[in-house]
This record gives structure tokens, C-alpha cells and sequence, in this order.
């Protein structure tokens, strides 16, 4: 049975996957902005966790014909989900995870500010371990200095921040699912190199939209486009595409660091051969109702027919491993995650510190008023999250965390 509900716009219609939790009116009149570009393919699907954002809604799928909006994308390009399932179980965890997190906080470097840990130095590397220069100089370094020859405002922090994590809503966990089976689930993506990819051609666009004149009403300045087939739209989508690869491997290479840090406090472990690697925020070539097109996924994950995906709740909530089931009218996608119901701003207003505690109770995490913004509290029901989408998904693990990572 289709859960989405369908409504009418200026433009193409949208579809809905409606949790029945909190909605803004601004991520609605976002989506009906989006919905009326006349280069939207077919409609715009909002998924379950959807919710304002800078740019464009987060938790939409937009099918856009020979054009593509840098905004739409975001500056946190290629930010995803990666999760391991060790042959570990509960039994074999130390009783106590203070010092298993300390261990993994001192093997990737995390947040935005300088640390004072190791080799750390404002979240990234003092000086990058070998085998990060290595991936780097072999799989980015010659791609990363052609696209600088021609955009030189694009340089800074590269290299130095392969491996770490981030701040925010990034995260590192480890988990137990209903097997008591132990995973090690983690949250990032193209670090300082996406923002300024994002940031730089977003307004790019912007500049080139002002020097034309179009032959419809642009209701929103962040949704300037690039039309296929320019100088800049080639330009952006080699840039886009680096940030997505760097995304994917900068998760490759938090995971080995994150599994070294925990052999060293537990029984040896195997780790099974199919990791779990997904972006939530990205835009790629795919084929739907008919035509290739752009799809661009902001805070959406691929959920193709057996596609395994992660849907993150939040830091004291639970999270879910799934399988795709293709379903077209969500151009195969589904959340990425619970979705805010507070801003930062409201949430370190209104939820207290004892909330927080109260909140994580038996997990081993951060509680401290510098992470009030990412207490369960500030996110929607998962739970009724996972339940509006059954006709995207279907759950083959639910996880709980025990030990949580923040920046």
C-alpha cells in the first residue's frame, strides 16, 4: 500500500510520506519552490523526516531534466552513513566504555577546534598518517589539483582531514542489534572540502543566474541552477563528484581507525565482508519514469530494489539497517534519518541538561550542555518515522546504541 499523500503546486505535484510529526510551513512553501522549477522531472517526494533546511528541504528527492541546483546539493556533500556487523557480541564488551570511547576519540580526530589530543589539530591531522597520505595521493591528489588549476578559491584543508569526523550531527557508535551481534556505525562526510565545493558554487550560480534573463519566476535565490551543457555546470559536477568520492572514502578510513581502537579492548573479531556505505546528501545520473535525469537526494538515502541502507534516530534512540524495495514513486529513496523537530537554537533552549541525561541513560556519550542540539529530544519519533515508510524499506536490523561518539 502507497503511504505518500499527493498535492497540487504551480509545477509538477509533490508526494508526501507524511510521519505525522511536526512539519514547518517554510519546508512546505521550500518544496513548492522546488516543485515549480520548470526542469523538475515528474514530481518532488518529500520523505518522512522531512524538514526545513538551508538551500532546500532536507528529506527531498528532486529529478531535475539537463539542469541541477548547487543548493538543492548542499555544502556537506557526499555526507552519509557507514556501519560494519562484527562477529563480537555483548558478552564480550568490557563492562565499563569509558575507556573503548576515549580510545576511538584519540584515534579520529573530531569537532572543529583545536585539540589538544595526539595528533589532532582543529579536526584534522597534525601531520596525516601514512596510509590516509597514501589513499590520498593515489586516489585524489591529481584530480583534486585539476580542478584547482582552474577554481584556485576552492584550496584549503584537503589531506589533513581524510580520516576524522567532524562536528554537529556527526557521529561515531557502537551498537548491538537484536542478535546482541556488536556493529560499529559512523557518521560523516566531505569535511572542509565539500563546504567550500558547495559554498563556492552555489554562488557561482547565483552570479549566473543574475546575468540572465529567465522566462519564469525564480522564488528562492538558493535554488539558482546550472544548466547542462555550460562551462560551470562541467565544472561543478567534476568538483560535486570528487567530494562525493572523498565522502566515501574519508568513511572508509574513520571505520578501519575506529575498528583498530576497539580490538585493543575486546576479544579478537571477524568483521563481515559487506559494509554498508551510503550518501544522504548527493546527486547522481539515474533513470526514472522514462528519462535520465539528475537526481539530487538531500537528506535522502538510494533505496533500490535490495539496496541496503542506515536510518541514524538519534544518540539515544536507535538506528535501522534496511533493505530497498524500489519503490518508483519515491524515485527509490527513503529518510535518512529521524529529521529535526527543534533547531539547534530551540533545542539548547528548551531541553535541560537532566533531560539529556535522563534521555541517554546506560549509554556511554557525551553529556554536557555542548551537545544539548543532539539530544534525542531535538529529533521527530523515529519510530513513527520507519512506520510511514513501509512501502520504501523494509527493516532487517534494529539497532541500539551503547557507546556514541560527538564532535
Amino acid at each position: 500500500m502507497t503511504k505518500f499523500s499527493r498535492h497540487r503546486t504551480s509545477g509538477v505535484p509533490l508526494k508526501l510520506w507524511d510521519s505525522h510529526q511536526p512539519f514547518e510551513a517554510g519546508a512546505m512553501q521550500q518544496l513548492r519552490n522546488v516543485a515549480a522549477l520548470p526542469f523538475v522531472h515528474s514530481h518532488v517526494a518529500g520523505m518522512p523526516d522531512v524538514h526545513w533546511g538551508k538551500g532546500a528541504t532536507v528529506g527531498s528527492v528532486i529529478a531535475t531534466k539537463q539542469a541541477i541546483v548547487p543548493a538543492a546539493v548542499g555544502v556537506d556533500i557526499g555526507c552519509g552513513m557507514m556501519a560494519v556487523r562484527t562477529s563480537l557480541t555483548a558478552d564480550r564488551l568490557p563492562d565499563g566504555l569509558g575507556a573503548v570511547r576515549a580510545e576511538i576519540e584519540r584515534a579520529v580526530p573530531k569537532g572543529f577546534e583545536t585539540s589538544q589530543t595526539a595528533n589532532h589539530v582543529k579536526g584534522g591531522w597534525a601531520v596525516t598518517p601514512n596510509a590516509i597520505a597514501r589513499m590520498w595521493y593515489d586516489r585524489f591528489e591529481a584530480r583534486w589539483r585539476k580542478i584547482l588549476a582552474k577554481h584556485p578559491k576552492l584550496d584549503g584543508k584537503t589531506s589533513d582531514q581524510l580520516g576524522s569526523m567532524g562536528g554537529g550531527n556527526h557521529f561515531i557508535e557502537v551498537c548491538l542489534d537484536e542478535e546482541q551481534r556488536v556493529w560499529v556505525m559512523l557518521h560523516s562526510g566531505s569535511r572542509g572540502t565539500g563546504n567550500r565545493i558547495g559554498s563556492y558554487f552555489i554562488e557561482a550560480a547565483k552570479e549566473a543566474i543574475a546575468q540572465q534573463t529567465l522566462d519564469f519566476h525564480l522564488a528562492d535565490r538558493d535554488l539558482a541552477f546550472l544548466a547542462e551543457g555550460s562551462e560551470l555546470f562541467d565544472d561543478y559536477i567534476e568538483a560535486m563528484t570528487f567530494a562525493q568520492d572523498y565522502a566515501m572514502a574519508n568513511r572508509e578510513l574513520m571505520m578501519g581507525r575506529v575498528l583498530e581502537a576497539l580490538r585493543r579492548h575486546v576479544p579478537a573479531f571477524r568483521t563481515e565482508k559487506q559494509a554498508i556505505n551510503c550518501h544522504h546528501n548527493y546527486a547522481t545520473r539515474e533513470h526514472h519514469f522514462g528519462e535520465q535525469v539528475w537526481v539530487t537526494r538531500k537528506g535522502a538515502v538510494r533505496a533500490g530494489v535490495g539496496e541496503l541502507g542506515i536510518i541514524p534516530g538519534s544518540m539515544g534512540t536507535g538506528s535501522f539497517i534496511v533493505e530497498g524495495l524500489g519503490n518508483a514513486e519515491s524515485f527509490c529513496s527513503c529518510s535518512h534519518g529521524a529529521g529535526r523537530v527543534m533547531s539547534r537554537g530551540q533545542a539548547k533552549k528548551l531541553i535541560s541538561l537532566d533531560d539529556h541525561r535522563a534521555a541517554v541513560a546506560g549509554i556511554e556519550c557525551r553529556v554536557d550542555e555542548g551537545v544539548l542540539d543532539e539530544s534525542p529530544a531535538a529529533y521527530k519519533d523515529i519510530g513513527a518515522v520507519m512506520e510511514a515508510q513501509t512501502d520504501l524499506v523494509a527493516i532487517r536490523h534494529r539497532l541500539r546504541q551503547v557507546l556514541n561518539v560527538k564532535g
